[in-house]
């Protein structure tokens, strides 16, 4: 009877061994040879905290683009604004250009109108297939949207698709669009400049 447990401790001993080593194999693989991973508890340490902070700032940009598609079919411009990196923030598309927070709002409520303004047609922004590569305090980012209107038998209809290029900065404020250029695929803009 002693012999089987035994022999059951060493079998769990090494059931745990294999995992921790198939665990930092994993580690060590999954960071690539670019990241000339040393062993050791500490560089697998550091690795880990990378890739968290990397997800962390992916999904504050992902709420920036979420915070902008809001803003936008609130028309709480100036909210969409502060959207903005603070002095440089520059918004490009079919309505024009606009640099600086106040400038952007203020074309935003010149083409678009304000929030106390009645809305002609029920009608909203989705946006969807995001890509955001980052570079340290700067990123850039991709974005499809589409336009929807609710057509004359009240069913939602699509008017624009596009997709939005983005260069973004990390400041004291967080994630900012430093630069959001807008293009109109289906029908097309006219060339950006």
């Amino acid at each position: 009877m002693e012999a089987i447990i035994m022999k059951k401790h060493e079998s769990n001993r090494d059931a745990f061994l294999l995992c921790t080593i198939l665990f930092f194999s994993l580690i060590a693989t999954a960071c690539g040879p670019s990241q000339n991973v040393e062993s050791g508890p500490g560089n697998v340490k550091n690795v880990m905290s990378d890739r968290l902070k990397a997800l962390e700032d992916r999904e504050e940009i992902r709420q920036l683009l979420v915070n902008y598609g809001r803003y936008l079919d609130q028309r709480n411009f100036a909210s969409f604004a502060n959207l903005f990196a603070e002095k440089d923030g520059e918004w490009i598309g079919g309505m024009g250009r606009a640099k600086g927070r106040d400038t952007i709002r203020q074309l935003m409520e010149e083409e678009i109108g304000g929030a106390s303004e009645e809305i002609p047609a029920a009608n909203f922004h989705l946006f969807m297939n995001e890509h955001i590569d980052l570079d340290g305090d700067s990123a850039s980012a991709t974005t499809k949207w589409v336009f929807m209107l609710q057509n004359t038998s009240g069913r939602p209809e699509p008017l624009l698709l596009g997709h939005y290029e983005d260069e973004l900065v990390r400041g004291k404020e967080g994630w900012r669009f430093l630069r959001r250029r807008v293009y109109a695929d289906i029908p097309g803009d006219d060339e950006l400049k």
